[in-house]
């Protein structure tokens, strides 16, 4: 089985996607933090993410594996707890735009979907990734509701608007991918999360599950 979650960032994806797999007991495969892990590995090697061929070259040459309990490892160190860094959230969606790679990370995902049955989320597994999962779900929020719950996280330096600005221009830059680009599906369940807690949300998509 197959749960596929698409929305722009601070929507809750990652935690309801988590949730769900606890509760259905499945694995959650974190889409996401494929990009935001090769991201960490280019920026640490100064790889000029401009340079399409060698950064797939570059990618597809390091280790990168994905636990049970969805940690990352690369090249041996887990690196789970810097994935939301501020230099990764400044570059991610860059890095994420190059379409070598976006297929290169597919593969990945869909290899682990032969054997284990997932919820995943992101910004086009609805529609490219697995645009034949069993259940399909697109979430939504404001920019300044999504900006006030990464504020309030706690993991950013930046003031509450640089983040509502930076949320601003990534939503630009997936909505307007050449591949991949984040937009809802037509057989998706759309909910807007702005006034709804993690549980009301959870209990939506149970709901559509049973």
């Amino acid at each position: 089985m197959i749960i596929a979650i698409d929305g722009p960032a601070g929507t809750g994806k990652s935690t309801i996607a988590s949730i769900l797999a606890e509760k259905l007991k499945i694995t959650f495969l974190n889409s996401g933090g494929f990009y935001r892990s090769f991201t960490i590995a280019l920026l640490d090697a100064g790889i000029d993410y401009s340079d399409e061929a060698k950064v797939v070259d570059f990618c597809r040459q390091q280790k990168l594996e994905y636990t049970k309990d969805s940690h990352f490892i690369l090249n041996g160190s887990d690196i789970t707890q810097h994935l939301h860094d501020d230099r990764v959230a400044k570059n991610v969606a860059q890095v994420s735009a190059v379409i070598p790679l976006r297929h290169y990370v597919n593969e990945l995902m869909r290899e682990i979907t032969k054997s284990l049955s997932i919820v995943c989320e992101g910004r086009d597994m609805t529609t490219v990734v697995f645009p034949n999962a069993e259940y399909k779900v697109y979430l939504d929020a404001s920019a300044e509701v999504r900006a006030k719950r990464r504020f309030d996280q706690g993991v950013s330096n930046m003031t509450l608007e640089e983040i509502k600005r930076s949320i601003e221009e990534r939503d630009e830059i997936d909505k307007n991918k050449k591949e991949g680009a984040l937009k809802i599906a037509p057989d998706a369940l759309y909910i807007d999360t702005s006034n709804l807690t993690i549980d009301n949300v959870c209990e939506i998509i149970l709901k559509q599950i049973s």
